[in-house]
């Protein structure tokens, strides 16, 4: 099963989560980004049904793959 960490940082005057590179909208405290992480994390967690997504790769290449619903990852928040 994958694993991914939402990390919670100073970000742009203020402070946000990321998972990997990717930063979420700023926000005002510390306190506010983590339960904003916390959120995110439990609806990462969540089922849902399976469904047809597209993506573009480093390389400017577009997918269409299949994404279950069923397989989430775990999910951690750093603070």
């Amino acid at each position: 099963m994958t694993r991914i960490t939402y990390e919670v940082v100073e970000h742009d005057g203020g402070w946000a989560y990321k998972l990997g590179d990717v930063f979420s909208e700023t926000f005002r405290t510390r306190e506010e980004a983590l339960a904003a992480a916390q959120r995110a994390a439990r609806e990462q967690e969540m089922p849902d049904e399976s469904r047809v997504i597209e993506y573009e790769d480093s390389k400017g290449q577009w997918h269409q793959e299949l994404a279950r619903g069923d397989d989430r990852p775990e999910t951690e928040v750093k603070s």
